[in-house]
């Protein structure tokens, strides 16, 4: 069931109204939705904006999930999206999503706000093995909201086998060191 706190285009008002609304100062965007403009931003309605253009389908992963998962404050201008299904998808995802037909496990999703993401372990390890400084940001950003997970990402990517495992690692290692260099001299 969707939030009743969100608001899409052509569902309950027109995208002519939701403008005026946002104008009014009563609604923010949200992702591909709008919010009360008091309403508190969480991860379910972060997720949940998505939910349209993810289906039941699709997984947010990469920078789209660090969003959600509040890492990044804004989302991205293209949502990464990748098969949350074991099932092949015969379907063209919209052009503004950058689309991965490689499934994610079951084990890697999470179930936030009726929308498949991938799990911040799997988010950390996804935006490290990206060799972009968009993705090395998130991935810091990722590691310092979600401490815990740098370690687990280290152990996942040391049993697992995926593209690009040697300089991810390589990357968290580095982001391990670092972080306990700063709790150091704090």
């Amino acid at each position: 069931m969707a939030s009743p706190f969100l608001y899409f285009a052509d569902d309950r008002l027109s995208r002519a109204e939701l403008s005026a609304a946002c104008l009014d100062g009563d609604l923010v965007e949200l992702g591909e939705a709008y919010i009360p403009a008091d309403a508190v931003e969480t991860a379910a309605l972060r997720a949940g904006s998505l939910a349209g253009a993810l289906g039941d389908t699709l997984a947010a992963t990469h920078l789209t999930a660090a969003w959600i998962h509040g890492a990044l404050p804004q989302p991205p201008s293209r949502h990464t999206v990748q098969r949350g299904v074991a099932r092949r998808l015969h379907v063209t995802p919209h052009h503004q999503l950058v689309y991965r037909d490689l499934a994610v496990p079951p084990g890697d999703l999470q179930l936030v706000g009726g929308v498949r993401v991938t799990s911040p372990v799997r988010t950390l390890i996804d935006l490290s093995r990206v060799d972009d400084g968009d993705h090395a940001r998130a991935a810091r950003l990722m590691a310092t909201t979600h401490a815990e997970t740098v370690g687990e990402a280290i152990a996942s990517l040391d049993a697992g086998a995926l593209p690009h495992k040697r300089r991810a690692l390589a990357f968290l290692r580095d982001l391990a060191i670092r972080s306990a260099q700063d709790d150091v001299t704090r």
